[in-house]
């Protein structure tokens, strides 16, 4: 599936699911939103890892140029929870393309494909400020830890967004992120 949205007289946005043959695109975009390779390497790595599987992909293209990518990972609930839940990470925006609302139309078309396949939660380590905005709120007071301990000033940047009324953990659980994600140094913030 693809959206496309026309943002200003001559540009049109399309969003659409990435494909093996847009690996360059999506390191392309990593590398430059984050202005290092860190981000790339881990998204690399991601889209090989089966633990991860399946992820939802999506890169967001102006004008024909990759300028923005997020990406979903599968991960799961301890103690075992009937429940559907992924990871959000990394969300990657051009620098000259920040501040247009592509984050924020890559998020609701990841939701929307996720929602579809049938996740119940959607987790993500990031800034409050930004997240709040698109449907997220702190995960930990709900009963949700991360991966590994977030440092008690940085716990609202530990976040959920359910994607169906009424979805709740019910007893405290700790998400399983992919194997890839699984090590301490990706759990600060």
């Amino acid at each position: 599936a693809c959206a496309r949205t026309a943002i200003g007289r001559s540009t049109v946005m399309l969003i659409r699911r990435a494909q093996t043959a847009d690996l360059d695109d999506v390191l392309s975009v990593e590398s430059a939103a984050f202005d290092t390779d860190e981000e790339a390497n881990l998204v690399s790595e991601l889209l090989t890892d089966a633990s991860a599987q399946p992820a939802v992909s999506l890169l967001a293209f102006e004008n024909d140029r990759a300028v923005g990518h997020i990406l979903f990972t599968r991960a799961r609930l301890e103690p075992a929870s009937p429940l559907s839940v992924a990871l959000l990470a990394p969300l990657a925006v051009v620098p000259e393309f920040q501040r247009r609302g592509i984050g924020g139309r890559l998020i609701e078309q990841g939701v929307q494909a996720l929602s579809a396949a049938g996740t119940d939660l959607v987790f993500v380590l990031g800034y409050q400020d930004y997240y709040s905005r698109h449907g997220f709120r702190p995960a930990g007071v709900q009963g949700f830890d991360a991966p590994y301990p977030v440092p008690p000033e940085h716990a609202d940047a530990w976040m959920v967004r359910a994607l169906r009324p009424g979805v709740k953990g019910g007893r405290r659980a700790t998400v399983v992120c992919a194997d890839v994600l699984n090590r301490p140094e990706y759990w600060r913030e």
